[in-house]
């Protein structure tokens, strides 16, 4: 029983090494083994000094001596936060915007700014005040497009050193005092009345124009005169009413004439 004992205990012995060396580089392995999905990149840092860019897909690390930095490539949407402020033309309004970005440098992204998407989404508000600081109601109000565009060509230029793209911005709401959008309203119903007098005295000129046209017409055939008359009376008797009617003949009215000239 006491040789057992004893062979069990060096065998116990020799292979104790081997197994504390197994489990080691299996940790050692699960600590090296990394995987970074399609829309992931991972930024290396080797004792602090960054070493690339790895990724899509399985990488390995050096164990206790490089680390991954994970970055996310897809394209990020925020809503800014509501912005009060004054127009150039000194009015107060409230707006807000939709941002989309994306990271297209993981390096600059990682080692140019703490904290990326706090980074965009303050620099968006910023220059979100600043842009509508440096345009009037009007303009916000009827070219909200040029607005839009120069809002992104601005935050583009900011957001450049730091490994991002802005892809669009967008002004969501506008918001004005009432004060305002009762005289907006009023500027627009008289815009509006404007409009239907300005139809109104153009019809009028057209009108008056194919009326002297027709004058001149019958002026120069002296028998249409009385072939309008015939088909007033038709339209007039096809109405079924009592209205009476006296023609007088076209001599009559010549006659009237004569005599008024001689």
């Amino acid at each position: 029983m006491a040789g057992l004992s004893c062979d069990v205990g060096f065998m116990d012995e020799t292979t104790v090494p081997f197994v504390v060396a197994g489990i080691v580089l299996v940790v050692l392995l699960l600590t090296s083994v990394r995987v970074a999905q399609e829309y992931v990149r991972a930024v290396v840092f080797r004792i602090g000094r960054v070493k690339g860019v790895r990724g899509p897909g399985l990488f390995l690390l050096v164990p206790f001596i490089e680390r991954a930095v994970m970055i996310d490539m897809r394209v990020m949407t925020r809503e800014l936060e509501t912005q009060e402020t004054v127009t150039r033309d000194g009015v107060a309004v409230r707006v807000n915007a939709v941002l989309w970005y994306r990271a297209v440098d993981p390096t600059l992204v990682t080692i140019a700014v703490v904290d990326w998407r706090l980074a965009v989404t303050q620099a968006a508000e910023t220059t979100l005040r600043d842009t509508i600081g440096q345009n009037d109601l009007d303009g916000l109000l009827k070219h909200r497009d040029v607005v839009n565009l120069r809002l992104l060509e601005r935050l583009r230029a900011a957001v450049v050193p730091w490994g991002l793209a802005v892809d669009a911005v967008e002004l969501k709401d506008l918001d004005i005092p009432e004060q305002m959008q009762r005289a907006i309203a009023r500027e627009a119903e008289a815009m509006r009345e404007r409009r239907a007098r300005v139809i109104k005295a153009e019809g009028e000129l057209e009108a008056s124009a194919k009326l002297s046209e027709a004058a001149r017409a019958i002026a120069a055939t002296p028998g249409a005169m009385e072939l309008r008359r015939l088909q007033t009376i038709s339209e007039v008797g096809a109405e079924n009413n009592s209205t009476t009617i006296l023609v007088i003949p076209g001599e009559f009215v010549a006659a009237a004439r004569a005599l008024a000239g001689g």
